[in-house]
């Protein structure tokens, strides 16, 4: 039953938002009492705490199995990018925005938990970049890591529409890639860029 709520109350979060969902929407959804889910759940908050921990692994496994499928650097990249637009392709509102402006306390521990995983991931796909002769072999690994981490960071936290933030971040991959992109690279970024851009 926890994970059923867990799972229930994501899809009103994202459909709905997180400030606007209470506990008697989720009970009604699930047709069962809201004493139900205070048993498992002691308030609010702790729900949102939950699905946002449920979210980030479910997205966790999503990301490795895309990896496990061995595309080369820019492909990955633009598969793990193509991901999240279908997985939030009906929501209106930034999930991060909501969260960072309702529930900030979440937000940064969200932040705080994926930040080296996000890390960890941009130093491997630029690696495996670099090793593809895709990118540059002169370039700062951990620099170029964290230049893109921030960027991304930016968008979440201050775009608001979820269809606006995405297209930022095509954007922000576009500058990403082209910034250590061999002639190689290039080639390969602008075929995936039409390729992404048509679908």
């Amino acid at each position: 039953m926890k994970d059923k709520i867990i799972s229930k109350a994501s899809k009103l979060f994202l459909k709905i938002g997180f400030k606007s969902v209470t506990m008697d929407d989720i009970a009604n959804e699930m047709c069962i009492s809201k004493k139900t889910i205070y048993k498992y759940f002691a308030n609010k908050e702790i729900l949102i705490e939950k699905t946002t921990e449920a979210g980030l692994k479910e997205i966790d496994k999503i990301i490795d199995e895309i990896i496990s499928k061995n595309f080369n650097a820019i492909e990955e990249n633009f598969e793990i990018m193509k991901m999240f637009k279908e997985m939030f392709n009906s929501i209106e509102t930034s999930p991060s925005f909501q969260l960072k402006k309702h529930y900030p306390e979440i937000y940064q521990k969200l932040i705080s938990e994926s930040e080296n995983e996000c890390n960890l991931m941009f130093k491997q796909n630029i690696q495996k970049g670099i090793e593809q002769g895709l990118y540059r072999k002169d370039i700062n690994v951990n620099h170029y890591a964290i230049f893109y981490q921030v960027l991304i960071n930016y968008i979440n936290e201050n775009i608001c529409s979820e269809k606006e933030s995405k297209i930022y971040e095509l954007n922000a991959l576009e500058y990403h890639i082209r910034a250590m992109a061999t002639q190689k690279g290039i080639v390969e970024l602008e075929k995936n860029l039409k390729t992404h851009i048509l679908h």
